[in-house]
């Protein structure tokens, strides 16, 4: 196989039996890339920004420059911002009253405008910090997920452009995470593409540039961690925070409840329901996997339901390549396992899920002129 010559690393694929076209890794390389070295380049600053639920990540340069919790935390008294991404998660549920930490987005959407703005704003001025005097005209392409209204869509556009962007493209994000695993997505070729992130699960088939048919459900990496919530609340009386509820689904998360290398159980610190005072338990990964069980289920119909929707040409193209799982609910224990059982299809898990989406997003940055998907 030729390697391509490529000013960074090629986008790395799935080492799975379903091996990727050689023409697949050609999206990064410099024939595609029309980046214009001008006399001017210094006013424009090109970023890519994937704008998640749980995390924003922003590409600058061929680089992941800032991977930070979608989160900032305010002032009550004065409106200002405190801090921004991981300094704002660690106060997250131990603030007092002058103290208020928003996630602005829910669902992947905008939920709180003003709060998306200064996050925005936050992580953009951590990509050059030392740059006071002067700010260069942003050109921004932000991936959305496709179950979006226009309003929603608008709500996007308006916060990247009050925090500084002059020229705003959208991408939607299946089409970008199939981007950022290495599929040539303008073949008259379908794929199957699952991205499940922290606000919605994203199922999309994509043949020559476009989403053929998609479902996107607002079940994803938060509601598997509100169900582990519920669950140690019902089964164990005993409250637990957002924050280690997080942490169980990381540490000891399960989509199957027999796995072949099983975790070891997880102590779980939190306050009895019945006396009030802190306590411990431990949890296993069957246990959680019993509390996932509803949410995945869910995940599971809404497949079921894009294939049935895909048309037969496209069908016969999933059954030889499969489907491709991205996105941090990728990362979830077994659940590979659990969909190839379900759809009887090959499913891989991308080599990095969590930033499959962003890296897609940067390679349309720098094909803008000609990926023709790509919402102006």
């Amino acid at each position: 196989m030729k390697k391509a010559s490529t000013p960074q690393a090629a986008p790395e694929v799935l080492v799975l039996e379903n091996p990727i076209k050689e023409k697949e890794f050609t999206l990064a390389t410099p024939k595609h890339s029309k980046s214009k070295m001008g006399l001017f380049d210094f006013l424009t600053q090109e970023i890519a920004i994937d704008l998640g639920t749980a995390n924003t990540l922003i590409i600058h340069n061929d680089k992941i420059v800032v991977d930070e919790p979608s989160i900032v935390a305010i002032d009550r008294m004065t409106g200002k911002v405190i801090a921004v991404g991981r300094q704002a998660m660690m106060m997250h549920g131990k603030t007092h009253e002058n103290i208020k930490t928003i996630r602005p987005l829910k669902d992947g959407v905008i939920a709180d405008f003003d709060a998306a703005e200064h996050m925005i704003r936050g992580m953009i001025k951590m990509i050059n910090p030392g740059r006071k005097f002067f700010q260069p005209s942003l050109k921004m392409v932000i991936c959305i997920p496709s179950g979006i209204t226009e309003v929603e869509k608008r709500a996007v556009r308006d916060s990247a452009e009050h925090a500084g962007a002059k020229e705003v493209y959208l991408i939607h994000e299946p089409m970008a995470a199939a981007i950022g695993i290495g599929i040539d997505v303008e073949e008259p070729m379908g794929n199957m593409i699952i991205d499940i992130g922290g606000g919605t699960s994203e199922i999309a088939v994509i043949a020559l540039g476009g989403i053929v048919c998609d479902q996107s459900i607002r079940v994803a990496g938060d509601g598997f961690t509100m169900d582990i919530w519920d669950y140690m609340r019902r089964q164990h009386n005993i409250l637990i925070g957002e924050r280690s509820a997080e942490m169980i689904k990381i540490e000891v998360g399960s989509a199957l409840p027999e796995l072949d290398n099983a975790p070891v159980d997880y102590a779980v610190h939190g306050r009895d329901l019945m006396t009030g005072i802190p306590k411990e338990i431990t949890v296993s990964y069957s246990e959680i996997a019993h509390a996932l069980d509803k949410s995945i289920s869910k995940i599971e119909e809404a497949i079921l339901k894009a294939l049935e929707m895909t048309p037969p040409e496209l069908s016969a193209d999933i059954y030889r390549t499969g489907i491709y799982l991205t996105g941090g609910g990728a990362l979830l224990r077994g659940l590979d396992k659990r969909l190839a059982m379900k759809t009887k299809l090959p499913v891989h898990v991308a080599e990095d899920p969590l930033r499959a989406v962003v890296r897609g997003t940067g390679i349309a940055l720098k094909n803008i002129e000609r990926f023709k998907f790509l919402i102006p």
